[in-house]
């Protein structure tokens, strides 16, 4: 008997549980039934008609991926009833395969947990119609609603940048001559001379043909973030700095509309971040701390070849030996991840998209690149060019193709679909690396005049800048829309070369006043 009651009591327990987890609280029950009488009236009263027209209703071309509902977050604000005001919502729903959310409009009484027991317990109803309906089983043959989460809007504003503090260090002495470095240092005409300079590149010994891929680089991830967007020290990122005060005193000041929640929780879940578009600036930081450890594997190979030591020189006699050990361990190591999970896009980016190991092996092959450029002693042969060219251009135009074919997400884990997210990065940097490699040795052509060209200069100097600053552009503009983005080849194009020129003249002022200024005090060459 003992084994049964204690069934019944687990049982007794659950249900008492299911039922506090979806117990609505009562001035919000009372609002939101004041709310749901009136507009069922013959001739309900303004706030009830705004409230029920703020929510979301399922538009046309579903089947191409206008599946959000946003409503009108503006109008259910502006509605005022009786005892309450009206407060938007956005209910995050999962049916089938498809993933979409919905605006509501519901009495500022209630809370997100209100809300969810409101649509799971399908308490919003009119003449027995739920105002969340579920897709139209012509569109989507699973009918069940599966709920993701719930998010609310707040009239609280945004921390401003009087929020970010920093401490720096006092400084005792102040001589002649660190005034008229400072001065020096925030002179427009240095800085500006600075960023102009054609010659920067050669006469530090960079490389010219490096300036157009930065630039084009820079483009491709504006052109990628207007379509999906989308700890250091404080004292050594300036910029960084700057930009992000500037990022939280605009998003202080703009009330933000359907489309800013869904676009910074589906980008990357990092809250906590107020620029989280940053995230590359800590994995290129991690990445460059095993510089001296590959340098030293690097010198210790020189060594045993020097020093012909046969159990030594029988491992590092090769540089090939240590490239396919790195590639192989990276290529282990993401198809491990990439074939345990099913990727959907939760979890693509927080899993795989910036994880160390799926970016370590472009920066791997830009050390062996940038140690073979400084160490070569002898030319390429045209043939051997030649070739190079070949497998380059294949290469690229394969995964390029590739990603098209494999752009649907398997059901199941799929060796194709590991095998490409393993090795697209890496090969995509190795045809990179052989554009400078053959444009630095005289085997570019016209390539390499269009790369050097000193029009990529100035861009190339504020990319850095531009990396920082579009993302502000893309999120206000995003953040602000009450409807759904129509993508289409136009309206796509007008936004890229929106966001770029408005990046372009911001980045070059950031630029000018923060970054090359703090580069000179720093005692470092502009």
């Amino acid at each position: 008997m003992a084994p049964g009651w204690v069934v019944v009591l687990l049982l007794v327990r659950s249900a008492v549980t299911q039922e506090e987890a979806f117990v609505l609280s009562k001035r919000c029950m009372k609002d939101t039934g004041t709310f749901l009488w009136e507009i069922q009236q013959d001739k309900p009263k303004e706030y009830a008609v705004r409230m029920y027209d703020a929510f979301g209703k399922m538009g046309s071309n579903v089947e191409a991926g206008n599946v959000n509902q946003p409503g009108a977050p503006q109008q259910c604000r502006s509605a005022v009833g009786p005892t309450f005001s009206g407060k938007y919502c956005q209910v995050f729903l999962r049916q089938g395969a498809v993933q979409y959310f919905v605006g509501i409009c519901v009495p500022d009484s209630c809370g997100e947990e209100d809300v969810k027991t409101l649509v799971m317990q399908s308490k919003l109803q009119i003449h027995e119609k739920s105002m969340v309906p579920p897709l139209s089983p012509i569109l989507n043959n699973q009918s069940t609603q599966e709920m993701i989460m719930t998010h609310c809007s707040s009239d609280r504003n945004a921390p401003d940048a009087s929020d970010v503090t920093y401490s720096t260090p006092s400084i005792l002495c102040f001589p002649q001559s660190c005034v008229y470095g400072c001065l020096q240092a925030f002179s427009l005409q240095t800085t500006s001379q600075s960023i102009f300079n054609s010659s920067s590149s050669s006469t530090h010994g960079g490389y010219s043909s490096l300036n157009g891929i930065r630039v084009l680089s820079l483009l491709w991830i504006i052109c990628g973030h207007s379509a999906q967007f989308p700890v250091i020290n404080n004292l050594g990122m300036p910029l960084h700095v700057f930009t992000m005060c500037l990022t939280i005193s605009l998003i202080s000041l703009v009330p933000w509309g359907p489309y800013w929640f869904p676009f910074i929780d589906t980008m990357m879940d990092f809250h906590d971040i107020c620029i989280p578009w940053t995230w590359y600036l800590s994995l290129d930081f991690q990445c460059y701390t095993t510089t001296p450890l590959l340098v030293f594997f690097y010198r210790l190979y020189v060594l045993c070849k020097y020093i012909k030591s046969f159990p030594s020189h029988l491992f590092f006699s090769n540089k090939r030996v240590f490239a396919i050990v790195a590639g192989s361990l990276l290529l282990l190591t993401t198809m491990a991840n990439s074939t345990i999970v099913i990727w959907t896009s939760e979890n693509y980016v927080l899993d795989y998209y910036v994880k160390p190991y799926t970016r370590y092996g472009p920066f791997l092959i830009g050390i062996m690149t940038g140690i073979h450029l400084r160490t070569k002693k002898k030319l390429l042969l045209r043939q051997k060019a030649a070739l190079g060219w070949f497998c380059c251009l294949s290469v690229m135009a394969l995964l390029v193709g590739l990603a098209y074919i494999l752009r649907e997400t398997p059901a199941y884990p799929s060796l194709p679909h590991a095998l490409y997210q393993a090795l697209h990065r890496p090969l995509w940097a190795l045809s990179v690396s052989w554009i400078i490699l053959a444009c630095e040795e005289g085997y570019g052509g016209f390539i390499t005049n269009l790369l050097s060209l000193k029009f990529w200069v100035p861009l190339s100097n504020i990319s850095f800048a531009c990396y920082l600053v579009h993302p502000i552009f893309i999120i206000l503009y995003s953040g602000l829309q009450e409807t759904p983005i129509h993508y289409t080849d136009m309206n796509f194009m007008y936004l890229f070369f929106g966001h770029l020129v408005l990046t372009l003249p911001l980045s070059y002022v950031l630029s000018l006043l923060v970054e090359k200024p703090y580069l000179l005090l720093k005692g470092g060459n502009l």
